[in-house]
């Protein structure tokens, strides 16, 4: 009989992490945990009989069909079966609610987000327009507008699957995506209301029921701040369209479950969230939120990747035995545990830091630490995300490139990670602004040294050393950068903010790793910090201006 592969196995996402589970001990009050654990295990069973489910059946994609048989015209999308559980499901566990909701006090982002976590590889991407609805609801409440909050958030917020919304986010054009000041989208107000004439280029989950959008109210001058922020609902009752034509659904790379259209909008009713003007200021409060959805999306495409990784291992018999007892096959499986355990403690302790902002319970510090860290989580993730896949294509080999295994989806799909939200390049030059507004990097550097004053361990010293030795020479760099002009520390503010990043990574992974040796004598999280430590934490150079003057524009 011939030889036949086993393909990898995923069994409940929740018990079967022991990153996820181990943390959450830390950090939540044991009965808290014991409390939310049942949503935790339902979501980790979900996404384990998802995969087994996708495996089996033919993939599928949302179809616009513009017109219907007797001419006229619908612009309706047929949604993914993925898709059609998703809003339900994630309505009865609250993947928008408990982030808001006061039961867990400061501890509700950490709850949702572990959610969020688990679900996302499950939900063929509904996380996205979760992603938006959660910055829309914290927009709206930040905005002050109670009719639209009485209006939006209860059903924005809502467990009650036929009660719950999702909303878009409808900001790109043509002319731009980071930089909105070339909006062309125009709002009149006729009548007393106002309505919204333009197009959107990308406009993702057009299925939403409801959606933020900017536009510039007629007469008013160029530039950003004269953009003001708009609340639709697309569609009236009966499902049509509420003066909205969709051009045609995109073809992307990855991300090809999520309904993303080009619109128009020919006079769509819409509602001003605050004043005609500052727009952008008032989507502001939106970038926490979305870009730490961002990073735990991206978080989890990587742990899905390493468990596939190592079912595979298993698996696999390889020159007489299995993969995962061959040294060169442990050894790359183990750099990529060590990233992604160090991202985590990155990712979760943002969460942390955003419940407890949104709780009132942060002080200035702790607020300047998250206007600092979340851009840094967003980058390095996204683009670590992409990394891991790509080697778990190469683990898996040959079956590993093929469509219907399903790995080659994950590698496509977590090209997205460092586009969303703003890309790389966009991120590093936030960072620095928001390092400019902090008045430099104290509030991070001493957050740094309180995170290491726990770590005790001997074993765990290599680790602190790491950190003092990067934070130092950080410090030097951004000394030296800071004296020249301004476009020197902008040149080099990807790798400034990929090694803040990372350092700040090895140190909180180092404090968990401490903790797990002292209460759960778990040597491996110590294992993954001394091996992440091993990695070049910092690409700094001195001055690369001039260098990357002349090869970027390589002209005679």
């Amino acid at each position: 009989m011939s030889f036949l592969q086993a393909a990898p196995v995923l069994s409940n996402q929740y018990l079967d992490d022991r990153v996820l589970r181990s943390y959450l001990r830390r950090v939540l009050p044991r009965t808290m945990l014991g409390a939310i654990e049942p949503d935790l295990t339902d979501l980790g069973e979900y996404a384990a009989n998802a995969w087994a489910l996708a495996r089996t059946r033919e993939r599928s994609e949302p179809k616009l069909t513009q017109w219907d048989v007797w001419g006229e015209r619908v612009d309706r999308i047929e949604l993914t079966p993925a898709w059609l559980a998703a809003q339900p499901l994630a309505a009865r566990h609250g993947l928008i609610a408990a982030g808001h909701e006061a039961t867990h006090g400061t501890h509700a982002r950490v709850h949702q987000f572990a959610l969020v976590y688990l679900f996302h590889c499950a939900s063929e991407f509904y996380t996205c327009p979760l992603a938006m609805t959660d910055g829309a609801a914290t927009a709206l409440k930040a905005s002050g507008n109670q009719r639209l909050i009485d209006r939006a958030l209860p059903h924005f917020l809502s467990r009650d699957p036929e009660q719950f919304w999702i909303c878009g986010q409808w900001m790109t054009e043509n002319a731009g995506g980071s930089d909105v000041a070339p909006t062309e989208t125009v709002a009149h107000e006729e009548n007393g209301r106002w309505r919204l004439y333009g197009r959107k280029w990308f406009t993702s989950a057009i299925n939403a029921q409801a959606a933020l959008a900017l536009a510039r109210p007629a007469g008013a001058p160029a530039g950003s701040d004269a953009l003001a922020l708009f609340y639709l609902e697309p569609r009236k009752p009966d499902g049509r369209w509420r003066n909205i034509t969709i051009d045609r659904l995109k073809d992307k790379l990855g991300t090809r479950e999520l309904p993303t259209a080009e619109i128009h909008l020919d006079g769509a009713p819409a509602e001003l969230v605050g004043e005609p003007k500052f727009g952008v200021r008032q989507i502001a409060p939106m970038l926490n939120i979305t870009r730490t959805w961002n990073a735990v999306g991206a978080l989890a495409t990587m742990r899905r990747c390493i468990a596939l990784v190592r079912d595979f291992g298993n698996r696999r018999i390889v020159f007489g035995k299995p993969l995962a007892e061959q040294a060169l096959f442990q050894d790359t499986l183990a750099g990529m545990q060590a990233e992604y355990e160090a991202a985590f403690h990155l990712v979760f302790f943002v969460t942390e830091l955003l419940g407890r902002v949104q709780c009132g319970q942060a002080d200035e510090s702790q607020q300047s630490l998250l206007r600092l860290l979340t851009p840094l989580a967003k980058l390095w993730t996204g683009k670590l995300a992409v990394a891991i896949a790509s080697e778990t294509c190469e683990c898996i080999g040959g079956v590993g490139y093929l469509e219907d295994s399903g790995i080659p989806q994950l590698l496509r799909d977590a090209q997205v990670w460092p586009i969303w939200e703003g890309a790389s390049n966009v991120q590093a030059l936030d960072f620095q602004r928001a390092l400019r507004s902090a008045g430099g990097l104290q509030s991070l550097l001493s957050a740094q040294r309180t995170i290491l004053s726990q770590v005790q361990a001997s074993e765990l010293e290599p680790c602190a050393r790491a950190v003092r030795m990067a934070a130092t020479a950080i410090a030097e760099w951004l000394q030296k950068a800071s004296a020249g002009e301004r476009h020197r520390m902008e040149a080099g503010g990807r790798e400034l903010a990929f090694g803040l990043a990372r350092t700040f990574a090895l140190a909180l992974l180092a404090r968990h790793a401490e903790w797990a040796l002292r209460a759960e004598n778990d040597p491996r999280p110590g294992a993954a910090a001394r091996r992440f430590a091993e990695h070049r934490l910092l690409r700094l150079k001195p001055d690369g201006l001039r260098d990357a003057t002349m090869l970027a524009s390589d002209s005679y």
